[in-house]
Protein backbone atom coordinates (compact mmCIF):
# COMPACT_ATOMS: atom_id res chain seq x y z
CA UNK A 1 0.00 0.00 0.00
CA UNK A 2 1.28 3.56 -0.59
CA UNK A 3 2.42 5.56 1.88
CA UNK A 4 1.32 9.20 1.93
CA UNK A 5 1.63 11.82 4.76
CA UNK A 6 2.74 15.38 4.72
CA UNK A 7 3.10 17.58 2.11
CA UNK A 8 1.71 16.54 -1.52
CA UNK A 9 0.39 18.08 -4.68
CA UNK A 10 -3.18 17.51 -5.94
CA UNK A 11 -3.94 18.17 -9.45
CA UNK A 12 -7.68 18.75 -10.66
CA UNK A 13 -8.59 18.36 -14.32
CA UNK A 14 -11.71 20.17 -15.18
CA UNK A 15 -14.05 18.00 -18.50
CA UNK A 16 -16.87 17.50 -20.21
CA UNK A 17 -17.81 13.80 -19.25
CA UNK A 18 -19.05 13.37 -23.09
CA UNK A 19 -14.91 13.80 -23.69
CA UNK A 20 -13.81 10.57 -25.48
CA UNK A 21 -10.37 8.83 -25.24
CA UNK A 22 -10.70 5.82 -28.04
CA UNK A 23 -14.03 5.84 -27.05
CA UNK A 24 -13.66 5.48 -23.85
CA UNK A 25 -14.92 8.72 -20.93
CA UNK A 26 -11.54 10.63 -20.93
CA UNK A 27 -11.86 11.15 -16.98
CA UNK A 28 -12.03 6.53 -17.45
CA UNK A 29 -8.73 6.89 -18.78
CA UNK A 30 -6.89 9.34 -16.42
CA UNK A 31 -8.19 7.24 -13.31
CA UNK A 32 -6.44 4.22 -15.35
CA UNK A 33 -3.22 6.09 -16.28
CA UNK A 34 -3.19 6.80 -12.69
CA UNK A 35 -3.54 3.76 -11.35
CA UNK A 36 -0.88 2.27 -13.72
CA UNK A 37 1.67 5.16 -12.86
CA UNK A 38 1.05 3.72 -8.85
CA UNK A 39 -0.46 7.34 -8.10
CA UNK A 40 -2.21 7.08 -4.31
CA UNK A 41 -5.41 7.79 -5.69
CA UNK A 42 -7.61 9.40 -8.00
CA UNK A 43 -11.40 10.38 -7.71
CA UNK A 44 -13.98 11.65 -10.71
CA UNK A 45 -16.85 14.18 -9.10
CA UNK A 46 -19.45 14.98 -11.77
CA UNK A 47 -20.63 18.79 -11.66
CA UNK A 48 -24.45 20.01 -11.29
CA UNK A 49 -23.74 22.94 -13.77
CA UNK A 50 -20.63 24.62 -14.66
CA UNK A 51 -19.18 26.61 -17.84
CA UNK A 52 -15.61 26.35 -18.91
CA UNK A 53 -13.79 28.43 -21.57
CA UNK A 54 -16.57 27.98 -24.49
CA UNK A 55 -18.97 30.40 -21.71
CA UNK A 56 -22.02 27.60 -22.51
CA UNK A 57 -23.84 26.80 -19.45
CA UNK A 58 -24.14 23.14 -18.60
CA UNK A 59 -26.96 21.77 -16.53
CA UNK A 60 -28.21 18.89 -14.83
CA UNK A 61 -31.45 21.20 -14.41
CA UNK A 62 -34.86 19.60 -15.55
CA UNK A 63 -35.93 22.07 -18.26
CA UNK A 64 -32.43 22.10 -20.18
CA UNK A 65 -30.91 18.96 -19.25
CA UNK A 66 -27.43 18.55 -20.67
CA UNK A 67 -26.04 15.51 -21.49
CA UNK A 68 -22.35 16.83 -21.37
CA UNK A 69 -21.96 17.68 -17.55
CA UNK A 70 -18.69 19.45 -16.10
CA UNK A 71 -16.60 16.72 -14.35
CA UNK A 72 -13.52 17.15 -11.70
CA UNK A 73 -11.00 13.98 -11.51
CA UNK A 74 -8.98 14.73 -8.05
CA UNK A 75 -5.36 13.16 -7.53
CA UNK A 76 -3.16 13.70 -4.86
CA UNK A 77 0.63 12.16 -4.47
CA UNK A 78 3.96 13.39 -4.08
CA UNK A 79 4.87 16.14 -6.04
CA UNK A 80 7.52 14.52 -8.16
CA UNK A 81 4.38 11.61 -9.20
CA UNK A 82 2.43 14.04 -10.05
CA UNK A 83 4.89 16.10 -12.02
CA UNK A 84 5.53 12.79 -13.66
CA UNK A 85 1.68 12.19 -15.01
CA UNK A 86 1.55 15.84 -16.12
CA UNK A 87 2.53 14.52 -19.57
CA UNK A 88 -0.46 11.79 -19.52
CA UNK A 89 -3.20 14.86 -19.44
CA UNK A 90 -1.21 16.90 -21.93
CA UNK A 91 -2.05 13.80 -24.21
CA UNK A 92 -5.58 13.19 -22.93
CA UNK A 93 -7.34 16.65 -22.19
CA UNK A 94 -7.64 18.60 -25.41
CA UNK A 95 -10.15 20.43 -23.96
CA UNK A 96 -10.57 21.81 -20.15
CA UNK A 97 -8.63 23.23 -17.21
CA UNK A 98 -5.75 21.08 -15.73
CA UNK A 99 -4.69 22.54 -12.06
CA UNK A 100 -2.13 22.11 -9.53
CA UNK A 101 -2.30 22.87 -5.79
CA UNK A 102 -0.21 22.66 -2.89
CA UNK A 103 -1.49 20.50 0.02
CA UNK A 104 -0.95 18.67 2.86
CA UNK A 105 -2.17 15.24 3.41
CA UNK A 106 -3.17 14.21 7.30
CA UNK A 107 -4.65 10.86 6.54
CA UNK A 108 -4.27 8.12 4.26
CA UNK A 109 -5.61 4.79 4.63
CA UNK A 110 -7.08 1.82 2.50
CA UNK A 111 -8.94 -1.02 3.72
CA UNK A 112 -7.76 -4.22 4.73
CA UNK A 113 -7.25 -6.69 2.08
CA UNK A 114 -9.42 -9.74 2.20
CA UNK A 115 -7.43 -12.71 3.22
Amino acid sequence: MTRLTGRALRVTIFIGETDLWHHKPVYTEIVHRARKAGLAGASVFRGIEGFGASSLIHTQRLLSLSEDLPVAVVIVDAEDKIRAFLPELDELVAEGLVILDDCEVIRYVGREKAK
